[in-house]
Parts: C-alpha cells; structure tokens; sequence
C-alpha cells in the first residue's frame, strides 16, 4: 500500500492557511506538546492516524484520508514528516507575531530589555523574542565608551555579551528582515526631561568634526549619558579657523545648554557663552592709564599706519552691505605682548548714534577704529566674521 499524495485544497481545513487559524492559543499554551502528537490505531483501516492541535480530531469529507504503509521505517518517515510540517508552521507564525511586536515597539516607542547575544564588525546582535536585531556601534550609550576610555569599541561589546541592555526599535522592516535598535534612544527617554537650556555641565569631549566637537554630558551618577554639539562657533569668541586646534577627543571641560530639540533628540552646547565677551572691551579698559608707560596716541597729532593686514581688514569692510565709513582713530601701546597675531573685536562702549567703536591689536599696538553702519552689534560681529573670512 502506497501513501496517497492528494494535498487537501487551499480552502481544507488541512492546509498550512487553515492552520494558522488555530494558533492563536498556541502562543500562550505549551509548545512542547506539538512535537508529541497523540497517535491513535485505527483498527478498521490498520493504520496511525497523528494528531496535534493544528489538526482537526474530524477530517472534513474533501480530506483524502493518507494511507501509510504497514512497513515500520515508512510509518516513521511519514509522522516525522507531518511533525516536522507543524513546528514550521508554529515557527512561522511565531516569527511573523514577533515582527508585528517590533513594529508596535517602533510606533509606540517602547523600550526595551534586549539581550546581547554577540557582536560584528559594524555592532551589537540584540535578542527581541524569536528574532535577533542590530545594533550599530553608533547607536550605542557613550556611557560604555567614557567609562572605559582605553578600551576598543569592539573590546566594550565583547564585555556586553550576554548582558541585557536598554533599546528602542528604531526601524523595523520584515519584508527586508530589517530590525534596528539604539541604545542611545532608549537614553534618551530616560534623561533628557532633566536636560534644560542654561544647564551647566561637566562633558567630555567625543568625536571632533569640521563644523564642531561632540560632548558627552557627565549626570550626577557619574556617567556619561547623553550627548550634545557644540559648534564650531561656539567653540571660543576668537575665530576658529580648525576646532582641533582648541579641542581633542577625551578634553574635559564645562559646557552650557544653549538648545535642546525633544523632537529630533538633539542637544546643541556652547563653550564661549560661559565666559565673559572680550569683544566688549574699550581702548582704555585694554591700556588703563597710569604710571606704567602706557599711552594713547590721537590723529589730531600725527597719521597712524594702520597695524599689519588691518588696511586690507579695513578695505574689505567698506564693502560690505550697512557699512558707511571706517576709519581709525587713536592707537596705544600696552606694557606687554598678548598676542603678534592682529585680532579685531567690537568695544562695548556705547554707540554714538550708528558710529560703534572697533580694536584691532597686534604685539604691543592697539589701534581704535571707527565705523559709521546702518547695522546693529550682531550685524558688526556678522559683517567682521565674513571679512575676517575672505582676508587670508
């Protein structure tokens, strides 16, 4: 007797389709009982007739009863068979339930305690039920990283393995068996409602780019667990032609909250705005006169050369857009050398009507400078920054 190999319809009860129908208790009941299906004589056909929960106890009358043969090695092969047909589909309908959690995780999200079953070249495995996710090694807390300075980033995963961490789903995709989670996210839900503008901050400096330095925001328990920008602007109230030039990776330093975007999680520092202006500064403030041999000199009594590179300084800002005239007016000599490069800021003596007052300096020699503009005091400071640009 040969074993019949009519497959019950599409619409049978019998069908992988149909199956399904009667998992729904499964998930919350023991699996186990699946892989040992009652098998039951029937005495009138001589043969075993397998049972589980996906089969119904009564075969629908289109159901072609199979016919297995008397032969002890073909009875095997053929319950292992339809054992082996039920804990695919049980396994497959668990998977497509645990997709349908991930997208629910990511629309909703929740955090959650994922376990770290090993790491890549590019980041973290992360456990989520039946499914394993990634983790980039971007998307990681900088709490790991500032605890351990000395170690690798692969070093730090190796040590997580096996350890449950915080994680949100951040993309979840299973047509493309995509599922993404971050570390940092999960942070940040934690965090970032006691994060507000003007907080003060002990950070630690991370990566450095062209356009700023990212730091790392120390918390009372001493860990590092956000991470916020300070721009390349708001490095120092000098130009700051190269941030490495002033900040490097591992730098500790204070840093003030000057933003936070709840939404896009973002967090934007400043450096410069914990210390005072010096752009706000008059001629007397910067050579107080006393018996030190400083002086102020005026035109009134002879032509001033202009310091190195302020005539071409001087030029540049004539043409730019609110500027009237520039000219300069008093120089002085201070008792020492700050600086032989030429710098130029914006005194904080009161404006004239639209005359605003300029220093440039260079060595020893500090020369004042007046501008007539239509422009206010951030208008200067934009129109300097620009010239200060072009002028190499």
């Amino acid at each position: 007797m040969q074993f019949s190999t009519a497959a019950p319809a599409i619409g049978s009860p019998h069908s992988s389709v149909s199956r399904i129908a009667f998992l729904s208790h499964l998930l919350a009941t023991d699996i186990s009982a699946l892989k040992t299906p009652t098998l039951n004589w029937n005495s009138t056909t001589n043969f075993f007739i397998c049972r589980s929960s996906l089969t119904p106890k009564k075969p629908s009358p289109s159901f072609s009863t199979p016919k297995v043969s008397t032969s002890d090695d073909s009875s095997k092969t053929q319950l292992l068979d339809l054992i082996d047909d039920d804990d695919d589909v049980v396994r497959q309908a668990r998977r497509s339930a645990d997709w349908k959690a991930a997208r629910a995780h990511y629309e909703n999200g929740i955090v959650y305690q994922g376990r770290v079953e090993g790491s890549n070249g590019g980041g973290l495995l992360i456990r989520f039920y039946s499914l394993v996710g990634f983790l980039p090694y971007p998307q990681l807390s900088p709490s790991h990283s500032c605890k351990e300075p000395d170690k690798s980033i692969q070093e730090i995963a190796k040590a997580l393995t096996g350890n449950l961490i915080s994680v949100k789903v951040i993309h979840a995709e299973e047509e493309k068996r995509k599922l993404i989670f971050s570390e940092k996210e999960a942070i940040w839900s934690k965090y970032s409602n006691s994060v507000k503008v003007g907080n003060i901050y002990q950070a630690r400096v991370g990566s450095v780019e062209d356009y700023g330095a990212f730091a790392h925001l120390r918390f009372p328990d001493g860990a590092y667990h956000l991470t916020g920008l300070v721009h390349v602007s708001e490095v120092s109230w000098d130009l700051v032609q190269d941030v490495r030039d002033i900040l490097n990776e591992g730098d500790e330093v204070k840093v003030k909250v000057i933003g936070v975007d709840r939404n896009k999680s973002r967090i934007t520092l400043s450096i410069k705005q914990l210390e005072e202006d010096p752009l706000l500064e008059t001629l007397e403030k910067v050579i107080p006169q006393d018996d030190s041999g400083s002086s102020l000199d005026s035109t009134a009594d002879y032509a001033i050369d202009p310091l190195p590179g302020l005539e071409t300084i001087v030029e540049e800002l004539q043409r730019e857009e609110g500027v009237i005239d520039v000219k300069i007016t008093r120089q002085g000599f201070e008792k020492r050398v700050v600086s032989q490069d030429l710098q130029l800021w914006l005194s904080n003596a009161p404006p004239n009507g639209n005359q605003f007052t300029l220093l440039a300096r260079a060595g020893r020699q500090v020369q004042e400078i007046q501008l007539v503009t239509s422009l206010d005091q951030d208008g200067i400071k934009s129109a300097l920054q620009r010239v200060l640009e072009r002028v190499p």
